[in-house]
């Protein structure tokens, strides 16, 4: 099943109520301002507005990480406010850079949720209408399952990165341990590989071809039959690695915890430099 549409495609989809997607415009940016004022001054018609923060994710505390998993309740809730049903199609995005909607892409992936696909490009290559009317949409009946799809604990993603691939979303110089902007410690987790989720995107965010990407993870001894795990800062642009992996066709699991719990657990080891070969 595809995991990501065309503004083409999903234009035409838009008109036919047969087809119509439920549309979740899940803007947010890492210590940018709230995505819901972006949201009030204009979005895809019909788009009803989620917040990563609240709704996406739990409440931040000591040894979860910053954007654990959210209450299945909670998310349920929200998603049965915004319109999602299970046996309706949904489709997220963003500002652009993907991040924000591929997460609310693997959470309901995550939740049982079976046709969930990602604007590729998000707003910024949207060049259909925009409205500043905010929908009421009739309550949907999605009840999370939550497990549908494999997740990482700190314990699981040391032990992957010795028996399979464990991929570091976030940009070199953070992997390397040569800054570290948000966490307490910097550097990665010994044994992954580092694999900035910004690479698998041309210029304006959309994804690469399919081959490109595949191409890519087999660079990094990566295919089909690989055990894949990632993460990244706090299980947001990891989501967008794991999105770019199910492009390219592989499966992969999600360590939502990230560096944020890794890092803040001093028992945990740490490694620095860049990755051998």
């Amino acid at each position: 099943m595809a995991v990501i549409v065309s503004p083409t495609q999903l234009a035409r989809e838009l008109t036919d109520p047969s087809t119509r997607p439920v549309l979740l415009d899940v803007r947010w940016d890492l210590g940018g301002p709230p995505g819901r004022p972006a949201y009030e001054a204009g979005h895809l018609p019909g788009a009803v507005y989620v917040d990563l923060d609240t709704e996406l994710a739990g409440e931040a505390e000591e040894g979860r990480g910053r954007h654990p998993l959210p209450d299945p309740e909670v998310f349920g809730a929200a998603m049965r406010r915004a319109g999602v049903s299970h046996d309706r199609p949904v489709v997220t995005y963003d500002s652009g850079h993907g991040w924000a909607a591929a997460r609310a892409w693997w959470l309901l992936r995550w939740a049982g949720h079976e046709d969930v696909r990602v604007l590729d490009g998000g707003l910024a290559a949207w060049d259909g209408p925009l409205t500043r009317e905010v929908p009421d949409p009739p309550e949907g009946d999605f009840v999370p399952r939550p497990g549908s799809v494999p997740v990482l604990d700190a314990d699981g993603a040391a032990a992957l990165a010795r028996t399979g691939v464990l991929l570091d979303a976030r940009a070199a110089e953070r992997y390397r341990g040569e800054v570290e902007p948000i966490d307490k410690v910097a550097g990665h987790i010994p044994g992954a590989l580092s694999a900035p989720t910004v690479e698998n995107t041309v210029e304006g965010g959309a994804f690469r071809p399919p081959a490109e990407l595949a191409a890519r993870f087999a660079g990094l001894g990566i295919d089909a039959d690989t055990e894949v795990g990632v993460y990244c800062g706090s299980g947001v642009s990891a989501a967008h690695e794991v999105l770019a992996l199910a492009v390219a066709g592989i499966d992969a699991a999600l360590y939502v915890g990230s560096w944020s719990q890794w890092s803040a657990d001093p028992s945990r080891p740490v490694a620095t430099g860049p990755q051998p070969g």
